[in-house]
């Protein structure tokens, strides 16, 4: 496929995606949590916005309150659980799952890749308490969609996790996510089949899957990245380690009194 061709695709897969902001089928009781994590997501994250992540309405609520505070359990739901899943970590019977929805060329979902996710893993995942699911949400553009869709590709060979590493890597970002620097990115992470990566990243299959990751995240009143659930619980913005802990020790309570 030419250079032209891709833009061109690309262009009509971001109009699609911008126009596809279809709410979830979510009870009422949910609407004020989407409200807050929508709201809370875009005055953290803003593209404008300052140098260092700021705490905000939605981390500050009530983290170390009862276990069941702030949960709501049609978000809950929103956990795929599927042990098949390439751009999943973790049993996928854990009782706490978290859930990202993050965009590549997002510099707080960078930083929450190098700083936070690590000590998460190590503390949480690796000791099968904690599951992490990852949602494409590329609201930044063209080459947003493009490394979305490279990493769904990466994760059909296995390599997804260590795309994601490649990807936010520090000043990867700046580099951009064209064509051949999607290629660069692969063949760090370690895919195997480089051709049919590319045939994989611009095929129907990687649009479709995308755009299923947006619309959950839109319907949900996320508004910018990154943005989490954690057992139903809304949280937003790249938060300081201490509060996804207090959070994820607040699940497992709850989910131990179930």
């Amino acid at each position: 496929m030419s250079a032209s061709s891709r833009s061109s695709r690309n262009s009509s897969r971001a109009r699609s995606g911008a126009s596809s902001r279809k709410p979830l089928a979510i009870g009422a009781g949910v609407v004020a949590a989407a409200l807050l994590l929508g709201f809370a997501s875009y005055t953290a994250t803003r593209p404008d916005a300052g140098a260092s992540p700021s705490r905000n309405a939605a981390a500050d609520a009530d983290t170390s309150a009862g276990p069941q505070t702030g949960v709501y359990p049609e978000l809950e739901k929103l956990a795929r659980r599927d042990a098949g899943d390439p751009l999943a970590r973790g049993r996928a019977d854990a009782p706490v799952v978290l859930i990202e929805y993050a965009d590549f060329k997002c510099g707080y979902c960078g930083k929450f890749a190098r700083d936070t996710e690590p000590e998460l893993v190590k503390k949480y995942v690796e000791k099968g308490t904690l599951r992490i699911e990852w949602r494409n949400f590329p609201i930044f553009g063209e080459e947003s969609e493009a490394a979305a869709r490279a990493a769904w590709a990466a994760g059909q060979q296995g390599r997804f996790w260590e795309f994601h590493e490649a990807a936010y890597a520090e000043g990867a970002k700046e580099k951009g996510f064209g064509s051949g620097r999607l290629r660069e990115l692969a063949e760090t992470a370690g895919v195997a089949d480089l051709d049919r990566f590319e045939k994989d990243r611009d095929g129907d299959a990687a649009e479709q899957a995308v755009r299923k990751d947006r619309d959950e995240a839109y319907g949900l009143g996320a508004t910018s990245t990154p943005s989490f659930l954690v057992n139903g619980r809304p949280l937003a913005g790249a938060q300081p380690t201490g509060t996804f802990a207090e959070v994820i020790e607040a699940a497992v309570k709850q989910a131990a009194a179930k």
